[in-house]
């Protein structure tokens, strides 16, 4: 009697919610093994009510992280292929309800925006994705000021917006917002797993001056290193803030060699991180004798896109971290560096993984959940663990949105240690996941809700 009455009840309440639904109501779609109504969010249903759905890619194609940005891009149109015929780590993510057949069977098509590398321009260009192509979802980064801009934006819109490259602590820390998930490692992590190296490589009595961007990213990765070189034993002799897209740096590697620092710390990305380092060469500070120790310089976050603008003479010895290498055999990092090279010719970089990763990722959680509902599509990623996409196992920590994996430390290679012209850095250590997790609590801030409650922007 009990499983005739709930059937019956099912069934009422199931007839009453697609009536509403016929009538006007809130839409209606099976999720999870239920009807249910939703009400209509950002630009969910009209977005995916037809037989496609649009995916949005915010990069810097032009501005001082443009070399990653137009990677990112390269990968995010791989992606979309291997969504739609398969492919690629659609092979190797597990656990996966992906079948390259689109995302529950609607196409994925794409559109693009250029971030420039500054916020107001990746807002005003993601908005258009929005409010013009209906874009369900968006995907970009390169710089943390664009990430957090975004995230805001997507949580006021109602739309997940799947970051790419952002490395600041304040992106799934004080800025962390419900709309928001971060694949990419932070500074934090940079500083915990580089001090050590460094101060076995180099003694632990030595002292830093550090150049850093000043913006977000800047600001929370001087913090880190700060903190952990200090733990080591290091002084902090002096900090330099510089302004992002500063293409001389003559005036504060000046300051540097007037001071009594014996290592030189550069908090910078993309072409900043290749003029600065360049500048400082040239400058003589690798040569340098400061109290009988030879001066060092240290870029705490690394790319192979960075090392090639630099030059291997350039980055030959200096160490960093990066979030993922090519040269990594695991099947996941095999499969997408197999598609990268037959697509595009060159292997990917680490921003050109992130973004790839972020996209499977995002449809895969609309797999999972059965729906392109932002609410069950946030809870699918919430808390969910995964491997298969290069890093060991991972966790999209539900707390905060951060993912937690391992990364690489690694140290630039000079030309007789080259064996083409892609190897630019040698990984001397793999940090697992667990030496770099760090409580939720400890980074304060505050989600937000599932239902945006702000107005459609």
């Amino acid at each position: 009697m009990a499983r005739t009455f709930n059937r019956r009840n099912f069934l009422k309440g199931a007839a009453a919610t697609a009536a509403a639904g016929a009538a006007g109501g809130f839409p209606t779609f099976f999720v999870r093994n239920a009807w249910a109504a939703q009400q209509p969010i950002g630009t969910f249903p009209e977005g995916v009510s037809g037989s496609t759905c649009t995916f949005g890619f915010c990069v810097p194609l032009t501005g001082p992280y443009s070399d990653e940005g137009n990677d990112e891009l390269k990968a995010y149109k791989l992606a979309v292929k291997h969504l739609n015929e398969g492919g690629g780590m659609l092979e190797t993510l597990k656990p996966s309800s992906l079948k390259g057949n689109g995302v529950l069977k609607k196409k994925v098509i794409y559109v693009t925006g250029d971030s420039e590398t500054k916020p107001d321009a990746a807002r005003a260009a993601a908005r258009r994705m929005i409010e013009r192509d209906h874009a369900i979802m968006f995907s970009g980064g390169s710089s943390s000021a664009v990430a957090v801009a975004q995230q805001y934006l997507a949580q006021d819109s109602g739309v997940i917006y799947m970051d790419a490259l952002t490395h600041s602590n304040d992106t799934t820390g004080k800025d962390r917002r419900r709309y928001g998930f971060r694949y990419f490692f932070d500074a934090y992590q940079s500083g915990k797993a580089l001090a050590p190296v460094i101060a076995k490589e180099y003694g632990k009595e030595r002292r830093a001056f550090h150049l850093t961007a000043d913006y977000t990213w800047g600001h929370t990765q001087y913090e880190s290193m700060k903190e952990f070189t200090e733990k080591e034993g290091w002084k902090t002799v002096n900090n330099i803030m510089t302004p992002l897209g500063t293409p001389d740096f003559s005036s504060y590697l000046t300051a540097v060699l007037n001071s009594d620092a014996d290592v030189l710390v550069l908090n910078h990305y993309g072409k900043d991180m290749v003029n600065s380092l360049s500048q400082a060469v040239r400058f003589g500070i690798r040569k340098r004798k400061v109290h009988g120790k030879t001066m060092e310089i240290v870029v705490p976050l690394y790319s192979r896109l960075m090392a090639k603008g630099a030059g291997p003479d350039n980055i030959d010895g200096i160490f960093g971290t990066s979030e993922w290498s090519y040269h990594l055999q695991d099947p996941g990092s095999k499969a997408f560096v197999k598609a990268f090279q037959t697509e595009y010719k060159e292997p990917p970089s680490q921003a050109a993984h992130v973004a790839y990763v972020q996209t499977l990722l995002y449809a895969n959680a609309v797999e999972r959940a059965g729906t392109f509902y932002p609410p069950e599509v946030i809870k699918a990623l919430e808390d969910f663990e995964f491997e298969g996409t290069g890093n060991g196992k991972v966790l999209y920590r539900k707390e905060d949105h951060q993912a937690f994996h391992d990364l690489l430390v690694v140290r630039g290679k000079g030309k007789s240690k080259m064996e083409n012209e892609f190897d630019l850095l040698a990984t001397v250590q793999h940090v697992p996941r667990e030496a770099v997790t760090y409580p939720p609590t400890m980074m304060p801030g505050d989600l937000g809700p599932y239902i945006p409650t702000a107005k459609k922007t």
